[in-house]
């Protein structure tokens, strides 16, 4: 639920931050009508060239995605910010799932030598991570022998896959929805541009240019956010298969080590 909640502000705050600066820029600047042109000229500072130049990108963006139609410009907007919010928190989910598990194998060792399984629990529970919650319900069974070990360590360590992989679902569903949107924009726009001949009589460049602007606009729109966030999508699912790699060693090396202090038979 908390997940949910901080997703969901996170678009409204981008989505208010667009619209209010589109609002903004929208306005007629008061300042540039009623400065005399020699003070403008006197006043400019050193670098407005570079304030200029990043000024007309912005501005460029913006009018393209005006141009493109608010129908469609929109929901691709929403698809990626959902995409891009839900992308940022696994990617940080799964980092800081990231456990040292050398580290944490030393560690329990020691704590098996010194003061038996007791003192191994304390030391997984107080540890983050997926692994180390393995690690924790295969000592919960080490009493029962390695089988059982075994067994919860394998049933557990699909539970935390299936946590890992929450969400992935979601920015899937976003990559396949940004270019479908575009698409849909595209074939609307030609739509149009067909309609505009149909009308005129006539197919000259002036009359089909409205619906093909809409419509190649739409499609760049579609495909960038389907670009970047499979990036996104690669990179956790990359990182999920890396976790799980260092489960499944990391519970072989449990199961040794106990086998090791003659904890499990």
């Amino acid at each position: 639920m908390k997940k949910l909640v901080t997703i969901l502000a996170f678009i409204g705050v981008l989505g208010f931050s667009a619209t209010k600066s589109m609002a903004q820029d929208a306005k007629p600047d008061s300042s540039t009508t009623t400065a005399p042109a020699e003070s403008t000229v006197t006043e400019a500072p050193a670098d407005a060239g570079a304030a200029e130049e990043e000024q007309s990108f912005h501005q460029a963006l913006k009018s393209k995605f005006i141009e493109g139609g608010a129908p469609f410009m929109w929901p691709i907007l929403i698809v990626f910010i959902l995409g891009l919010a839900i992308s940022i928190e696994r990617i940080i989910t799964l980092n800081l799932a990231t456990t040292n598990t050398k580290k944490l194998l030393t560690q329990i060792e020691d704590a098996l030598s010194k003061g038996g399984v007791e003192a191994a629990k304390d030391v997984t529970k107080n540890t983050r991570g997926p692994v180390a919650s393995i690690f924790t319900q295969g000592l919960m069974r080490s009493g029962e022998g390695v089988d059982m070990v075994e067994k919860s360590i394998v049933s557990y360590g699909g539970v935390e896959m299936g946590r890992l992989e929450s969400g992935l679902i979601w920015i899937s569903l976003c990559i396949s929805l940004g270019p479908m949107l575009g698409f849909f924009g595209t074939v609307v726009g030609m739509v149009e541009a067909f309609d505009a001949i149909e009308a005129a009589g006539d197919i000259s460049p002036s009359v089909v240019a409205g619906g093909m602007k809409v419509a190649l606009i739409t499609t760049v729109g579609g495909l960038i956010v389907g670009m970047v966030l499979q990036i996104l999508y690669n990179y956790c699912v990359s990182k999920i298969d890396s976790l799980v790699n260092k489960m499944e060693d990391a519970s072989i090396s449990l199961i040794d080590i106990l086998v090791k202090n003659k904890i499990a038979k």
